[in-house]
């Protein structure tokens, strides 16, 4: 999910204060310094954007005397952290961008931020050592070297050559599933079933293999399912019915040779971060590898407050009836296919498995951008990974992006500027949604802010009903747990 931070200037000063005369007498000039002034202390000029921000920071709040101007203080300076670290966002490559992000700053105040701009939760960065003060004048050294090296070249190059004309830059390839045999949209995926196992690994019949070394257990699967026209069922159920896709929005290097063993950290780095807050049931890394992180007859922690339908039927909050399937990589607003090849073959494989043994319907596959709300303001995308570039179709699944957002239509959930502002326009489900919307208003002779207001009002009575049922049953469990101790 990705929020635009704008940041807050500092305030004009106000009018320069009165002249006082000078007074000769020492004791007239003792008496009036002791004087209280009653006016705060002036408000420092924030911070300049550094590699240092935390230290300059703190420099600044030591001179003010209150907590609502060090706070107010504290909140400016961060602001302006985060707007930069929005902008960086769009910088090409990971080393570019991390080394952006250490000069100006950016990667030490990243922990202070109040939002992570995907949506995702944000994997603990490594923090290298600072280079000895030898090693740093030995880079600087062949740093020199290099660039005279440059400088001597081209003074020696023959000026009497002419310069050889200008080509046109070749359009960067953008990887595309079209390479791959495409299936008919909303076909039922074969039976599969497990051809070996052994330890830490499973083998499917489709070519699948999951590695399961670091699967976890998780709080059991349990929620009910909401009909349109009459609210919340009374059946319990426990078995995942959809499938939510993700993008785990970590530091992604190239996939290059050299890189090698930075992409095997990174990803080793974000399953044992994924693992400790069970999150996702499904990673699959850079080479296309299939890891097992939350076992799926458990909770994982990946779709939050959000909404999705099949037919009649609602389902709030989908951390209870679908399987988390997360891609490490980073959206960037979906304008690419943010895949590789290997990742675009297993995720595939994966989705036909799950299908197969949860008997999972294909309108209940989508997108963790698609599903996203914020339940307090009634707005959609409130997390946007998958939001627009999802290949449905060579999943052979449908299009979701032009279905009509159940968000919109049901609920009359709307959006932002900061959603247009990384969205640009929302995708075609949501026009249609408001059209409905705009017919269902006018069928009944009223207008849409009324038949929007009402619907809101109905989404929150069900998740206050979702609430209330989901703490009876923990208490219920704390119970059983207590009577199962005291041996009664």
């Amino acid at each position: 999910m990705a929020r635009v931070v704008q940041g807050r200037g500092v305030g004009a000063a106000g009018p320069p204060a009165a002249r006082r005369p000078i007074t000769s007498r020492p004791g007239a000039v003792r008496a009036a310094s002791a004087r209280p002034s009653g006016r705060s202390s002036p408000t420092p000029r924030l911070p300049r954007l550094g590699a240092h921000p935390i230290a300059a920071i703190e420099a600044g709040s030591r001179t003010l005397r209150g907590p609502v101007e060090k706070l107010r203080f504290l909140r400016r300076s961060l602001e302006r952290y985060e707007a930069l670290d929005a902008r960086l966002q769009a910088v090409p490559g990971a080393p570019l961008r991390w080394l952006a992000c250490r000069v100006t700053g950016v990667e030490e105040a990243r922990p202070l931020f109040s939002s992570n701009p995907w949506g995702a939760l944000d994997p603990p960065r490594r923090v290298r050592p600072p280079l000895q003060r030898r090693a740093r004048r030995a880079v600087n050294a062949a740093l020199l070297l290099l660039v005279a090296a440059a400088g001597l070249a081209v003074a020696s190059y023959p000026r009497t050559k002419p310069p050889p004309p200008a080509l046109p830059p070749a359009p960067a390839p953008v990887p595309a599933p079209e390479s791959l045999d495409r299936l008919p949209r909303g076909v039922a995926p074969a039976r599969i079933w497990m051809a070996d196992t052994g330890p830490g690994f499973e083998l499917y019949s489709n070519g699948l293999r999951v590695d399961t070394s670091y699967s976890v257990g998780g709080e059991p699967r349990r929620y009910r399912v909401f009909e349109i026209g009459r609210g919340m069922g009374t059946e319990v159920h426990d078995r995942p019915v959809g499938i939510v896709y993700h993008t785990s929005e970590s530091d992604i290097w190239p996939l290059e040779e050299s890189f090698n063993g930075k992409l095997r950290d990174s990803s080793q780095n974000l399953l044992h971060y994924l693992k400790k807050n069970r999150v996702y049931h499904y990673l699959i890394d850079r080479f296309g590898r299939v890891f097992r992180v939350v076992e799926e007859t458990a909770k994982a922690n990946h779709a939050g407050m959000s909404v999705w339908s099949a037919g009649s039927r609602v389902y709030l909050n989908l951390n209870g009836p679908t399987l988390g399937v997360s891609f490490e990589t980073r959206w960037e607003g979906g304008r690419a296919l943010p895949i590789t090849r290997a990742q675009f073959e297993a995720g595939r494989t994966l989705t036909d498995y799950l299908r197969d043994k949860w008997s999972i319907e294909a309108d209940m596959c989508v997108t963790h951008g698609l599903t996203s709300v914020n339940s307090k303001k009634h707005l959609i995308g409130h997390h946007l990974d998958w939001a627009r570039g999802f290949p449905f179709e060579a999943f052979s699944l449908p299009d979701q992006y032009l279905r009509p957002s159940p968000a919109v239509a049901l609920f009359g959930f709307g959006y932002d500027e900061q959603f247009l502002a990384v969205m640009g326009e929302p995708w075609p489900g949501v026009g249609e949604a408001e059209r409905q919307l705009a017919a269902d208003a006018s069928a009944a002779g009223r207008a849409v802010s009324d038949v929007r207001e009402e619907r809101t009002g109905t989404y929150d009575r069900w998740q206050a009903e979702q609430a209330a049922d989901a703490e009876t049953a923990d208490k219920a469990g704390a119970a059983r747990t207590r009577r199962a101790a005291s041996g009664g």
